[in-house]
């Protein structure tokens, strides 16, 4: 085997670019689809990603005989997009988990390998993520504008970095500077997280809690893959 080619990009746009030339996959939405997707899996749930706004999603959910997880301002107690929900879900509960960033670029990532990566889980899958070929491509998910462009998001430029941290091979560019960046913000990237335009958005409408789960690195061993259209633990279909 060749040395490892580390990659990283923005978007849907940027995942398209890297998929042609991608072993694997990470897509990274630490505020809030991996991360939430990352408590799930740890529970032994799995999580079906459906991009948010499109029909469909309620008959996705009776089809697999699975929860549909509601929107997070509307919840009520139910599951949702966000992190604490899904804190107490049973093992093997099946859960579609509508998100616009993370979700819709799972859907589009065909049949290569991918995986849902954060703070909280980048070791666990950097080291399952090296295992499955040469060449890996990081994908920060970012938000959107009010008009459906692209916002780049520094907690996902973070937790980009942070996997990228922990993978051993030669970085593009894009990849080094993403890398440099986590590691010149390590030890202040909790406090950077929720002083940022996500975490302040989401401590101003009440879910402070949520960025709390996102910001604990390296607190979770599971590794959340793509498997069948679910995303489950790969360390315990193995």
């Amino acid at each position: 085997m060749g040395k490892r080619l580390l990659s990283f990009a923005w978007g849907q746009n940027g995942l398209g670019a890297l998929l042609p030339i991608s072993d694997a996959v990470v897509i990274v939405d630490v505020l809030s689809f991996s991360t939430a997707v990352d408590v799930a899996v740890g529970r032994g749930a799995l999580v079906l990603p459906y991009a948010y706004g499109r029909e469909g999603a309620a008959a996705q959910a009776e089809r697999h005989s699975a929860t549909l997880a509601q929107p997070r301002s509307a919840s009520g107690g139910q599951l949702s997009l966000s992190p604490r929900s899904l804190s107490n879900v049973a093992p093997g509960e099946r859960i579609v988990l509508p998100s616009p960033n993370g979700s819709a670029l799972s859907e589009l990532t065909g049949d290569c390998p991918t995986f849902a990566g954060c703070l909280r889980n980048a070791k666990a899958v950097a080291k399952a993520v090296g295992r499955v070929g040469e060449r890996v491509g990081v994908i920060a998910a970012g938000e959107k504008w009010p008009d459906g462009t692209l916002r780049p998001a520094l907690e996902d430029l973070l937790g980009a970095g942070a996997i990228l941290s922990a993978l051993d091979g030669e970085l593009t560019p894009d990849a080094e500077a993403t890398r440099a960046a986590y590691q010149a913000m390590r030890d202040s990237c909790p406090e950077a997280i929720r002083a940022c335009a996500s975490g302040q958005e989401l401590t101003d409408a009440g879910y402070a809690e949520d960025v709390s789960y996102a910001i604990a690195q390296n607190t979770s061993t599971a590794v959340p893959q793509l498997i069948d259209g679910a995303y489950q633990n790969a360390l315990k279909t193995r």
